[in-house]
């Protein structure tokens, strides 16, 4: 079963990934979000002409074999494009033996329960902390993150006394019941990341996201050694000798491998086994309702050392509605895993009809 050509389907935003093999299969995958039609250039040019004719089946071999081949530029783009590569022969691959990819892996499709994440900073912490209330009186989720700090902030926030505002906000709409997480997304140096982390503490909250630049792990680790809630980081990072770093220092308490950022699923596992065998729990990065949301809803569902919940987006962002036939929808704080062999879900067909189309064959 050899792979016979790769198409891809893009915007600027997104872009969906079709392989087919020579024996009549085919698989559905996707490329990470923005600047997704780059990648896919990257997918055509340097990833093609490396998995074109190898065998379909043998998914994170031919993975490692492209991203070692390509050893001269490692990092974002070639893993992005990689990993359009990898989730399309994942669901090729259930599709051919009538299996969901959850069942794939060992495990079996139902409900997985989900946090709501925010991805804003452009909103006043009342009216951050009145729209998490009204999503979780519509949905039912249990727990929600929103943002601190300022991306890449060096200790400035988005205005001066932001994060201590919008913490104590929130837990007063959402209440003692409702787990909080944060993201600062890189936000600060360690003494104020530990300064902030004890204001968490102070109101709860149990989740902590990349308090410091993601790529200082020495500067995660002194946050993490210092503070009793659980630190968490490594969605930015591609290079698995990262992670095991990250593992092996703890760095962090709860490692979040991105399906799409990493390279797929086949080495966002590996970083899931690496923090089980050192007894960490692992909530895989998914920002977005593209497909990494489905992706990593099947992740979930097979490792043993998955956190209490996924993440979801709140966000409504236009280039993520109408992408599926299937409605995926949060009831009761719980989403479920799509029926059917693979992902379980199809691309609209117009939504495809209007892409940019390229394809590499044999």
């Amino acid at each position: 079963m050899k792979i016979r050509s790769i198409e891809t389907f893009s915007s600027p935003n997104i872009c969906f990934t079709r392989i087919r093999t020579d024996d009549g299969h085919e698989g559905i995958g996707q490329i990470a979000p923005y600047h997704a039609n780059i990648s896919a250039l990257v997918l055509h040019q340097q990833i093609a002409p490396l998995a074109l004719g190898k065998d379909a089946d043998q998914i994170a071999d031919l993975v490692e074999a492209i991203i070692t081949h390509e050893h001269k530029f490692p990092g974002s783009y070639v893993c992005r494009a990689v990993g359009g590569l990898d989730t399309a022969l994942w669901d090729l691959k259930g599709k051919r033996l009538g299996k969901s990819v959850c069942e794939l892996l060992g495990g079996k499709r139902g409900d997985i329960e989900v946090y709501g994440s925010s991805m804003r900073r452009d909103i006043m912490p009342e009216d951050e902390a009145e729209r998490l209330k009204r999503l979780q009186d519509k949905h039912g989720f249990r727990a929600f993150k929103f943002r601190i700090a300022n991306k890449f902030g060096n200790d400035v926030d988005v205005y001066p006394g932001r994060t201590e505002q919008i913490v104590p906000a929130v837990r007063r709409a959402l209440g003692d019941e409702t787990l909080l997480y944060v993201d600062a997304n890189s936000g600060f140096t360690p003494a104020r990341a530990i300064e902030v982390g004890r204001m968490l503490e102070q109101h709860g909250v149990v989740h902590y996201e990349e308090p410091c630049p993601y790529p200082r792990l020495e500067w995660t680790k002194q946050v993490a050694d210092a503070l009793g809630l659980n630190v968490a980081g490594g969605e930015q990072d591609t290079d698995l000798v990262q992670f095991e770093r990250m593992v092996a220092m703890h760095a962090v308490d709860i490692v979040q491998p991105d399906i799409c950022y990493i390279g797929g699923l086949s080495r966002a596992l590996e970083v899931a086994h690496m923090a089980q065998d050192a007894g960490m729990p692992c909530t895989p990065h998914a920002a977005n309702l593209s497909m990494v949301m489905i992706f990593t809803m099947h992740m979930c569902a097979a490792i043993p050392n998955r956190g209490p919940f996924m993440e979801f987006s709140i966000e409504s962002n236009d280039w993520t509605k109408e992408l599926f036939m299937e409605d995926l929808v949060v009831r009761d704080g719980k989403i479920s895993i799509p029926d059917g062999p693979g992902w379980g879900v199809t691309v609209r067909p117009e939504w495809l009809a209007k892409a940019d189309y390229r394809i590499s064959q044999l």
